[in-house]
């Protein structure tokens, strides 16, 4: 069984091992141990917070632990206000035409304009899991199951809700976007550029990049081809996130030129179609039963667990054996929150 809980200090070797194993453009999880123990210590702060009723700069981030092993298997995050601690770029995309009716000339252009139009907006982040682990409806339920934190505690996040999609880049880190402007205005490679702003370095973004709006039609081929685009490996989690009504709106990533994708947190689909059970526990129940994400209503003690169980929604209830009730930390009669299309 995987089980979602807030990370804690003693984490840290594992989390160090998932920076690593992550990869070249996961800008959200550098290898620096100074800013990773700077992460956990912040998210520990964060969950600890009490009477929370607006979103500032938390930062929660989680672990997926293997119950079987006590592995941590992987990583999944919220950041409940982007942009307030430290600028929060992107590139808009817009359309403008260009016409001379003396010449006859009509002619459609796009430009990429740098702002700051998410501060304050939530952002899903970090969600990383291990290769062997990759299997079935895990990362899916990695990813999930912050959407269930976000429809029980809705006052601790923005009314909006952000993910930055990887963008494309080969084996070695090389952005074909970043190739452009680290020729015409940069001196530095792309896996440094995106190592200094996930440590939180992004003063020479200001102090470097063009002021002005960049015409799309001026990059190379290459460049532009890749605009919107995401990794290979990131494909599964932009399916994901649309089917729960998230879309890009011609915004992307200042390095990579991967899409930013949006949504009302009321609309999210697994926000709107989760649901308040009491549970019940049996190791006994031989009812059919069905793969279920599920989360414990608490905050700071947050639980998230892949199960198979009987529930029932006209009835209100969700029967789970013991081993699932103490991974959630819950007793008989108390209530969580479910989502039931976990599929």
């Amino acid at each position: 069984m995987l089980v979602v809980r807030p990370i804690t200090m003693s984490d840290f070797a594992a989390l160090h091992r998932c920076a690593i194993d992550s990869g070249h453009g996961f800008t959200s999880l550098p290898v620096n141990e100074e800013l990773l123990t700077r992460r956990i210590q912040h998210s520990e702060c964060s969950f600890a917070k009490q009477n929370v009723t607006a979103p500032d700069d938390e930062g929660y981030l989680m672990v997926a632990v293997d119950s079987k092993t006590d592995q941590i298997v992987g990583t999944t995050a919220i950041e409940a206000a982007v942009g307030w601690d430290k600028p929060f770029y992107s590139y808009h995309i817009s359309t403008h035409v260009h016409t001379s009716q003396r010449l006859g000339v009509n002619k459609v252009v796009k430009l990429l304009t740098l702002d700051n139009n998410y501060t304050g907006c939530s952002e899903l982040c970090t969600l990383f899991l291990q290769p062997d682990y990759r299997e079935g409806l895990n990362g899916r339920f990695l990813s999930k199951c912050r959407l269930l934190m976000l429809a029980q505690h809705p006052e601790r996040f923005a009314e909006t809700v952000i993910a930055e999609m990887r963008g494309v880049s080969d084996e070695n880190g090389n952005s074909p976007f970043w190739k452009w402007l680290q020729k015409h205005f940069f001196d530095i490679d792309f896996t440094l550029a995106d190592y200094l702003s996930g440590i939180g370095n992004k003063g020479f973004i200001a102090d470097l990049m063009p002021k002005m709006p960049i015409y799309v039609n001026l990059l190379s081929e290459e460049a532009q081809a890749v605009i919107g685009e995401v990794h290979e490996f990131t494909k599964p989690a932009l399916v994901l996130l649309e089917k729960e009504g998230f879309t890009c709106r011609n915004y992307v990533d200042i390095f990579d030129a991967g899409p930013t994708v949006e949504c009302d947190l009321k609309n999210i689909e697994s926000v709107r179609h989760s649901y308040l059970l009491k549970v019940y526990i049996s190791d006994s129940h031989q009812k059919k039963k069905s793969p279920l994400f599920v989360a414990n209503t608490s905050f700071e003690f947050f639980r998230a667990v892949l199960v198979d169980s009987d529930y029932d929604l006209d009835a209100g209830y969700i029967v789970v054996t013991q081993e699932a009730a103490d991974a959630l930390l819950v007793q008989d009669g108390d209530l969580v929150r479910v989502l039931v299309q976990a599929g």
